[in-house]
Parts: C-alpha cells; sequence; structure tokens
C-alpha cells in the first residue's frame, strides 16, 4: 500500500493533504474529545462554546490557556516534518488541517489553511484585532497572566481565535480550501474522522473531480470507504516511509 500511495503522489501534479488530530498524537497533543474526558468536571464540548464564554470567560479562558501550555511543551513529529519536506520538494501544494496546534507551521509548512483558527492567535470581541501571539513573543506572558486579555485597540474582551462548536467554518478558509480540492489530483487525508462537515467534503471533492484519495489512520474512518489507498498506522511512522519512497522514485 506504501508504494501504491509512493507511485501517485511522486506522478501527481496537484496534490494537497488534508489533517486531523491523528497528525499530532504522536506529539503528544491530546485529541480534543481525548482530554482525559473531564477539566475540572467539565467537558470539553461544554467549554468551547460562544455561550460558555458569554457565561463564564475567566473558565473558558483558564481553559484554554491550559491547553496552550500542554501545546507549547510539544514539538512536530515525523508527520509535520515530512509534509513540509514534501512542500520543499514542490509536491505537496498546500497543507489543509483542521487542527489548532500550530504544529505544521512550526515543521515549516508554508502553505497551510487552518479550517478551525490557531490556539495561540487571539481576537477581539468588537473591533476585529487579532494577534498571534508567537509572532508577537507574547505567548510565556499571555499564558501567565491570570487577569482576562483586553484587546489593546479599543479594550473590549479577547478570545481564543479559534472556531467553537455552534460558529462556522471562515468563509475565506473553506472557500480556499474546496477550490485546492478541486485542483488536485491527489490528496493525502491524515488522522482524521471524517465525519465533521463541511470539512469532509475536501476528500469527496478531489474524488468526485477524478482525483485520488490516500488515506493513513490508526482505524477506518468516514473517508476509508471514498479511498483508493488506506495505509493503517501512525502518521509518523507511515509519512516517514511514504517520503522515503518518493525519493527514491523521483531520483
Amino acid at each position: 500500500m506504501i508504494d501504491e500511495a509512493a507511485k501517485l503522489l511522486a506522478r501527481s501534479r496537484f496534490v494537497i493533504a488534508f489533517t486531523g488530530a491523528g497528525v499530532s498524537a504522536e506529539s503528544g497533543v491530546p485529541t480534543f474529545r481525548g482530554l482525559g474526558g473531564l477539566w475540572k468536571h467539565y467537558r470539553a464540548e461544554e467549554l468551547a462554546t460562544p455561550e460558555a464564554f458569554r457565561r463564564d470567560p475567566h473558565l473558558v479562558w483558564e481553559f484554554y490557556k491550559w491547553r496552550m501550555r500542554l501545546i507549547l511543551k510539544t514539538k512536530p513529529n515525523a508527520a509535520h516534518m515530512a509534509l513540509a519536506e514534501l512542500e520543499r520538494m514542490g509536491i505537496l501544494k498546500a497543507v489543509i488541517t483542521q487542527n489548532v496546534d500550530d504544529l505544521h507551521r512550526e515543521a515549516g509548512t508554508e502553505r497551510l489553511i487552518e479550517l478551525h483558527g490557531n490556539i495561540f492567535r487571539v481576537r477581539c470581541t468588537n473591533c476585529g484585532y487579532r494577534e498571534y501571539l508567537k509572532a508577537s513573543g507574547r505567548v510565556e506572558k499571555f499564558v501567565g497572566k491570570k487577569s482576562l486579555p483586553k484587546c489593546p485597540k479599543c479594550s473590549s474582551l479577547l478570545r481564543p481565535d479559534v472556531v467553537w462548536f455552534g460558529e462556522p467554518l471562515p468563509r475565506k478558509e473553506i472557500d480556499e480550501a474546496f477550490s485546492l480540492a478541486e485542483r488536485a489530483d491527489v490528496v493525502l487525508v491524515i488522522g482524521t474522522s471524517g465525519v465533521v462537515y463541511p470539512a469532509a467534503y475536501i476528500p469527496q471533492i478531489v474524488k468526485e473531480t477524478g482525483g485520488k484519495v490516500i488515506e493513513i489512520n490508526t482505524e477506518r474512518s468516514g473517508i476509508t470507504p471514498i479511498a483508493d489507498v488506506f495505509i493503517r498506522g501512525k502518521a509518523g511512522e507511515i509519512m516517514e516511509q511514504l517520503l522515503e519512497k518518493i525519493k527514491g522514485l523521483i531520483g
């Protein structure tokens, strides 16, 4: 199966990757629904909503700062690094991710579409101000503060720049993702359940426009029935092998 996938990728003209929580599992990033079940007696899904933020912004920010601290201790794994290398080789044209952990960017991926936002980015609830905390060098200071973060422009409350339950995906990002899917002749689907829409349409669009679907996952998913190649295993291990096979094919 790895040989077949390597041949498809090496011969392709426009490859995109579509990644989910499984691609970051080997880095130690807990999946959203696998954060140990409860955090201070709350389910993660109960806190990641606009309603929870309106009701108790202190609690929601405490939860997100805890998650930020967890993710800051992690590093990109072999899967993130292999995707960045495929981009540098000119094979991979873009990574579309459902993850908010920023590890694709840390690995060196340049064309990155973050469908669900970025946990290290904040935005104002009033004026549209946005800040990428890593770029401004304020992550450690931000995470360490106990007071509610306020917008430097209008003093309104800042919130995590992520997509919460009940919120639509950002229009610019989903439009770009669908456009890329329409152009792609191969999509590499890694570590996603394939059941969260509209994001799960991405591999379907590639398939419907005549492209091939390669899936890497530890178990079968909602994408598996349309996959041309299904490789069962850990993302990092499989991607390392796949990268070496591709390098061998293209010399």
